[in-house]
C-alpha cells in the first residue's frame, strides 16, 4: 500500500474578497489520488474538477475516471438518459425513485450488484499503489465501499458529499470517512451510519468570489447584454434547464421587484418559450458562470447544487423556489436549516422572499477549507477530523 508523504512549508493564510480567511497548504505532499467522479449533471464532476485542482496544487499526481465509462458496456449511458428522462419528461418520478432506493437494504444489494459487474474493472482503473480513492458519485461510492469489505482495495476510500442533503445511497458501510459541505449533512450523513464524517466545506473555484467594486460589477453585466441598473435575479436550474423554470422566471416578473435572467442551459426550446416573453432575459449555455453570477443581484435555483455554492461563494444570496422532487426537495430543506438559502414554498411568499433577499447581506458561507489536508491526512494515516 502506498502511503503519502509530506514535507512542511512554511506558508502564510491569505483571505478572500470579503475578508474570509482560506488556510494556506500548509504540507506538500507527494503520491498518488485517484478521483472517482461520474458525468451526471454538472455537480458531480464540478466538485471532482476543484478538487483535482486543490491536490494537484498540493503536489500529488492525480488520475480521474468518469464512473459511467467504468460500468460495462451500455450502462453506463442507460443510467445518464434515464436519469436525465426523468429529470426533463417526469420530473415527479425522481422523487419517487429517490425514496424507493432509500430503505435500509439497498446500500447493500446495490454494492454487491456493482462488485460482480463492475468490481474488476474499477481495480484497473485504480490502477497500483494510489495513496486514496476518492469519490464525488454516490454509486462510484458504494462500489469503492464493498471492494474495501472484500479486502480488495487496499488503501482508504473517501466520499465527498456534493449536496446539502445526504441520500442513503450516498453513505456505503466499507467507506473510510465521508466529508461533508457543512454541520448539517455531516450530521445526515452519520445519523445514516458513516462511520467517520469530517467538515471539509464546498468544493468551489477560486474564479467564484464577490465582485471587487460596482465597476466590476457593470462591467460583468454588459459582457452579458444586461441593463446596468436593473435588479437582476439569476435562475437556474442545471445544465439541462430542468423543473419549472418557465414558471418560476415569469413570477419573479409578476412581482415587478426584479429582472429575470434565465440561464437555460443545453435546453434551447425552454429558451425559445421564455424569449416570447418582453420581461425575461434569457440566455443558452455560459462558459463563464462566475461572472454571470457576480453581476446578477440574487440566484433563484431549484436543485440546491453546485451553482447555489458557487453563488454564496460569490456573495450572491441563494433562493429556492419550485423546487425539484427528490434531491431538490431534501436540499432546499437542509440549505435553509443551515442558513444559507431560503426556501420559498409558496407563490405569494415570493414577493417577501425577493424583498428580503436584496435587503440582507448573503450568508458567511464557512471558510474555503482545503480538503486536501484531510483527504491525505487520512492516507497517511492521521487521526481523523471530526465534523
Amino acid at each position: 500500500m502506498a502511503v503519502a508523504t509530506a514535507q512542511p512549508r512554511p506558508t502564510e493564510d491569505t483571505r478572500d474578497a470579503r475578508g474570509i480567511r482560506v488556510p494556506a497548504i500548509t504540507t506538500r505532499y507527494r503520491g498518488r489520488v485517484v478521483v472517482v467522479s461520474a458525468s451526471i449533471g454538472a455537480g458531480h464532476d464540478g466538485a471532482a474538477a476543484e478538487l483535482t485542482r486543490q491536490l494537484r496544487a498540493a503536489g500529488l499526481v492525480v488520475d480521474r475516471h468518469d464512473f459511467l465509462d467504468i460500468l460495462p458496456g451500455a450502462w453506463g449511458r442507460l443510467i445518464r438518459g434515464i436519469y436525465r428522462a426523468e429529470l426533463t419528461v417526469a420530473p415527479r418520478t425522481w422523487g419517487w425513485v429517490a425514496d424507493a432506493t432509500g430503505g435500509d437494504t439497498t446500500s447493500a444489494r446495490t454494492s454487491a450488484v456493482l462488485s460482480r459487474v463492475a468490481g474488476a474493472r474499477m481495480m484497473e482503473a485504480i490502477g497500483r499503489d494510489p495513496a486514496v480513492v476518492l469519490s464525488t458519485y454516490p454509486l462510484a461510492s458504494q462500489l469503492l465501499g464493498r471492494l474495501r469489505q472484500e479486502h480488495r482495495l487496499a488503501v482508504p476510500a473517501v466520499t465527498f458529499l456534493t449536496d446539502m442533503s445526504v441520500h442513503p445511497l450516498w453513505v456505503a458501510p466499507g467507506v473510510d470517512t465521508h466529508l461533508a459541505l457543512h454541520p448539517v449533512p455531516a450530521d445526515q450523513a452519520r445519523s445514516l451510519g458513516a462511520r467517520n464524517t469530517a467538515v471539509a466545506g464546498p468544493a468551489v473555484g477560486p474564479a467564484f468570489r464577490p465582485h471587487h467594486d460596482e465597476a466590476e460589477r457593470v462591467a460583468a453585466r454588459l459582457a452579458f447584454g444586461l441593463p446596468e441598473r436593473a435588479r437582476l435575479a439569476l435562475v437556474v436550474a442545471g445544465s439541462w434547464g430542468v423543473g419549472s423554470v418557465d414558471r418560476s422566471a415569469r413570477d419573479i416578473a409578476d412581482t415587478g421587484l426584479a429582472v429575470p435572467v434565465v440561464a437555460c442551459g443545453r435546453n434551447d426550446p425552454l429558451r425559445k418559450r421564455l424569449s416570447r416573453d418582453s420581461r425575461i432575459i434569457t440566455l443558452g449555455w455560459v462558459d463563464d458562470m462566475a461572472t454571470l453570477i457576480r453581476a446578477c443581484d440574487l440566484v433563484v435555483q431549484n436543485a440546491g447544487g453546485l451553482t447555489s455554492l458557487e453563488s454564496l461563494m460569490s456573495g450572491v444570496p441563494v433562493l429556492t423556489y419550485r423546487c425539484l422532487p427528490g434531491h431538490g426537495k431534501t436540499n432546499a430543506a437542509a440549505l435553509q436549516q443551515a442558513g444559507w438559502a431560503d426556501w420559498v414554498q409558496r407563490r405569494q411568499d415570493l414577493g417577501a422572499a425577493l424583498s428580503h433577499a436584496f435587503s440582507t447581506p448573503a450568508p458567511s458561507v464557512i471558510d474555503r477549507f482545503r480538503a486536501v489536508d484531510t483527504i491525505m491526512g487520512i492516507a497517511a494515516g492521521a487521526p481523523k477530523i471530526l465534523a
